[in-house]
């Protein structure tokens, strides 16, 4: 059996930068989260690694994300196969990148709309969910997940 990692986050928070970003997935919808579900049985059903961006902002997409694991017991988050990462940075530094990228028209989603990302985001402590600071450079970034990684 493989194993998923799923980078997390508000929009702006790195998600694109530090990790594949597919606007045919940046809707939030229960079938959306069903797609990438269903990827993941098939992909860590063969034993692969797989790894993906999404926002994953509230608690039961992620849990239609872990039931891709078919031991997943509800709640029982330290033995499922997908594993979270929540991409984190100050307010202004997620503000500046969503109008640096809206200015290039790169990005669909208007700053104004932050804050109502901030509100959606729903992490429980319960959950396990490392926060990972996006402000770090790439590598770092990567060196962290890494160790966190090897740490479970």
């Amino acid at each position: 059996m493989g194993s998923a990692i799923v980078i997390m986050g508000v929009s702006g928070s790195g998600k694109t930068e530090n990790g594949q970003g597919n606007p045919t997935f940046r809707r939030r919808s229960p079938s959306m989260a069903g797609i990438l579900r269903d990827a993941i049985r098939q992909k860590t059903s063969n034993g692969e690694l797989v790894a993906l961006a999404c926002s994953a902002l509230q608690k039961r997409y992620r849990d239609i994300l872990r039931s891709a694991d078919p031991d997943y017991k509800s709640g029982d988050y330290t033995r499922c196969i997908v594993k979270f990462f929540c991409l984190v940075a100050p307010v202004e530094v997620i503000a500046e990148r969503m109008n640096g990228r809206s200015e290039k028209e790169e990005h669909f989603m208007p700053v104004s709309l932050l804050r109502s990302q901030l509100e959606l985001l729903q992490v429980d402590d319960s959950e396990g969910i490392p926060q990972i600071d996006s402000s770090m450079s790439l590598q770092s970034i990567l060196d962290h997940i890494l160790i966190l990684i090897e740490d479970k």
